[in-house]
């Protein structure tokens, strides 16, 4: 039986549900802001003093999101798998989509997409999320409108080069990498990474010495 019209309708429902939670789907233009009333005078006839009056603030930026339709960075291995299976912008086949990596206590979830979102990579570190990458469709979105959406709702970026504008606090790192993919990362197991593969370096190191010492 063809997929042609299975595939369409999950392809209308994922661009709605994209416009709806993506970053970029945030308007840039600024709310009016609430017409004033005058001060009431007292009954003594005086207006209020100006230390009286209520203060006001400004809400800032974001700080990086987390969160991609449904997927958390630190959430487990199969609420993700559950979430994928839900969320009509991405195809989950299953265990053939997943895989083992080199890394120890690393494991990758590979699933094609449907139109924003051409292909989306989620990798784990002893069962939680860490990384999400997502290669968006250069056809139906452009690098442009991301950036400017995330700027709008995230603030300038902490790092902007040629090859990515990137967002980051100590607990997340958000990235739009060149041609068009958005990078999401958390910084606590990236630096429990880090360390592991410093410690292994360092390892290695002293067996080649060791080795050299012996000759």
């Amino acid at each position: 039986m063809s997929r042609a019209g299975p595939a369409l309708l999950a392809a209308a429902i994922a661009a709605q549900a994209f416009l709806a939670a993506a970053a970029w789907s945030q308007s840039t233009a600024p709310a009016a802001p609430p017409a004033q009333a005058a001060p009431a005078a007292s009954s003594s006839g005086a207006a209020p003093s100006a230390d009286a009056a209520p203060s006001q603030t400004t809400a800032g930026p974001k700080p990086p999101s987390r969160s991609f339709h449904g997927l958390d960075l630190g959430m487990d291995r199969d609420s993700a798998i559950a979430a994928l299976e839900k969320d009509p912008i991405f195809t989950y086949d299953g265990p053939e989509d997943l895989s083992l990596l080199p890394s120890p206590n690393q494991s990758l979830i590979e699933v094609s997409g449907l139109s924003f979102v051409r292909r989306g990579y989620f990798q784990f570190y002893e069962g939680k999320l860490w990384v999400m990458i997502l290669e968006l469709n250069p056809e139906k979105v452009d690098h442009y409108s991301v950036y400017t959406s995330l700027v709008a709702k995230y603030g300038e970026p902490l790092l902007l080069n040629p090859q990515e504008s990137r967002w980051e606090d100590k607990q997340t790192r958000m990235a739009l990498e060149r041609p068009l993919t958005l990078r999401f990362m958390d910084m606590e197991v990236y630096a429990k990474v880090k360390e592991a593969a410093n410690a292994k370096e360092s390892v290695q190191e002293l067996d080649r010495q060791g080795f050299l010492k012996g000759l």
